[in-house]
């Protein structure tokens, strides 16, 4: 395994992170925490501050068993640090996508020089959907940058020193932490067909560590043995209801059609997709020099295609578990970048670019023409927003095939460019999400009117950013949700009721706000609630005081 130059490398890498840095900080605290995932995320570890529990995690003052405790642990110490801000609820996704993108490119510089590492480093660090995850509060970007770590480590170990085992162990048990099982179930499985399929049997034998086993247990057990500890229902809900349950059930609600995926790289990894494709197309095709760049590539392969395949055929589907896909794919598309033309690559490259053009083109001519077939927003509005996008996407169509003809050798840097125009193009489309999927306005609202020891109810949804905002508990009416595990334990029904058991409490003497969508607040008036006084309304949701 060759190690980068450094002379050639390390100043590359430090203008690529730098850029990519600039371009995922700035405004990354410029609009309100994005519902319902922002909100939770931030509200979770703001409450682990509040109450000093740094074990049970709650949300909305009950216990939320869904994910595990790292993300939230992370994000509380940026909390710490920056305060309880919303760029500081993103600091950890933006610097975990920042980092897998320094990692993918040490890793692709030792297996294919400074020039392969640099280009998987920028293709995966300016791709759309790593781009726009590195901006969102989610812990997908954590899990991601730890499952990234662990096979690279492990890779390292088998094909260099043992050492790097640290690594892949370490890794593992800091994704079981951020996300669950399949912090084991993912590398394992790769690692496994690998082994397999390349016969390379003594790679079990290698990788395997006690002083790892060791090490991955010291890192990863400690809290489930203190949650399980002092919560017993842990346990069943978190290892049977949120890993075998989500994922062989549509117990959630997400199910989506096997294909999912497809689309979604295709559209996340612009303007990188025709690249990348090729890339795969190549590696299939087993055009690697030798027995170890073959292996290397199946190793990619494999890592691409284990993710895939497992999240396509989960009953529960969401656009960001995809992520741990995208590590792989820019591997693979660096090492086609990399390599010279006696390779077939001016071939590569056609394709490249014909398919890039086959994906950029009808987004483009999408972001100018949808504004027009929707009647929910403000055309004008729309067209402000996707014009620069689409006239980025379009002009990079036209320098792609005028460098396929007259300067190839540019065709990376042309792809490179779009890229981080188009994640600057983007950084509005931030900005008009938080007007409209935020709690940041209901939450100002009702702050602006809020008195001493008034109550706050949210009836019928449940808006998880205005516990955050509001640093107090909301009163949940008619709606239980994702925290209905929650609400039967601890005596917590008392803050889930029905509208008919809100009716004392809005008559009441003590004060009391109400934020509900405004067909759920006239249906409570001709049913007999006394009217309040109506202080605002955003995006369909009024804000009422009962006095």
């Amino acid at each position: 395994m060759r190690l980068p130059d450094e002379k050639a490398f390390l100043p590359r890498l430090g203008i690529l992170l730098l850029t990519l840095g600039v371009l995922y900080f700035w405004k990354l605290g410029s609009h309100g925490l994005l519902e319902p995932d922002e909100g939770r995320y931030g509200e979770i570890p703001r409450e682990m501050i509040e109450t000093g529990d740094w074990t049970t995690p709650r949300l909305n003052y009950v216990k939320y068993f869904e994910k595990p405790v790292l993300h939230y642990w992370l994000t509380a110490g940026a909390f710490r640090l920056l305060g309880e801000t919303e760029f500081a609820s993103r600091v950890v996704p933006a610097l975990a996508s920042l980092g897998g993108a320094g990692a993918v490119a040490l890793f692709g510089a030792s297996l294919w020089g400074p020039r392969g590492g640099i280009a998987a480093g920028a293709v995966l660090g300016s791709s759309l959907l790593w781009f726009a995850s590195a901006h969102i509060n989610i812990t997908d970007m954590t899990l991601t940058f730890f499952l990234t770590l662990s096979l690279l480590g492990f890779h390292r170990a088998m094909t260099g020193s043992r050492g790097w085992l640290a690594l892949f162990y370490g890794g593992a048990a800091l994704a079981t932490l951020a996300k669950g099982l399949i912090g084991v179930v993912l590398p394992g499985a790769v690692i496994f067909w690998w082994i397999v399929l390349t016969r390379r049997w003594e790679y079990v034998r290698r990788g395997f560590s006690f002083a790892g086993v060791l090490f991955f247990f010291t890192l990863a057990s400690p809290w489930f043995l203190a949650v399980i500890r002092a919560n017993p229902e842990f346990f069943w809900f978190f290892f049977v209801h949120e890993h075998f349950l989500r994922y062989t059930t549509m117990v959630h609600g997400r199910f989506e059609p096997w294909w999912f995926f497809l689309p979604i790289l295709a559209v996340g990894f612009l303007p990188w997709t025709g690249m990348a494709l090729a890339a795969l197309g190549k590696a299939l095709k087993g055009e690697g020099e030798g027995r170890a760049d073959g292996e290397n590539l199946l190793f990619m392969l494999l890592w691409f295609a284990v993710i895939l395949v497992f999240f396509s055929l989960s009953r529960s589907k969401l656009v960001p578990y995809i992520l741990p896909a995208m590590p792989p794919l820019a591997l693979l598309t660096g090492w086609a970048l990399a390599q010279p033309p006696a390779l077939g690559r001016r071939r590569s490259l056609l394709w490249g670019v014909g398919l890039s053009t086959l994906f950029m083109l009808p987004l483009a001519l999408a972001l100018g023409v949808y504004p027009f077939f929707q009647d929910k927003y403000d055309p004008s509005r729309l067209l402000a927003l996707g014009l620069p996008w689409g006239g980025v996407l379009l002009g990079g169509v036209l320098l792609l095939w005028w460098a396929l003809v007259r300067r190839p050798w540019a065709l990376g840097g042309i792809l490179l460019g779009v890229a981080l125009v188009q994640g600057a193009a983007m950084k509005p489309v931030f900005s008009f999400y938080g007007e409209i999927i935020s709690a940041r306005g209901l939450a100002s609202t009702v702050a602006a009117h809020r008195q001493p020891g008034d109550g706050v109810a949210n009836v019928g949804e449940y808006h998880q950013g205005l516990p955050f905002y509001l640093k107090q508990r909301v009163l949940l009416v008619n709606y239980y949700g994702e925290l209905a595990f929650g609400a039967s334990q601890d005596r917590a029904g008392e803050w889930f009721i029905s509208s008919a058991d809100f009716r004392p409490r809005w008559e009441g003497n003590g004060g009391m706000i109400l934020v509900a969508p405004r067909e759920a607040y006239e249906d409570l008036v001709r049913g007999g609630f006394p009217p309040g006084r109506f202080l605002g309304e955003d995006q369909g949701q009024v804000v009422v005081r009962n006095r």
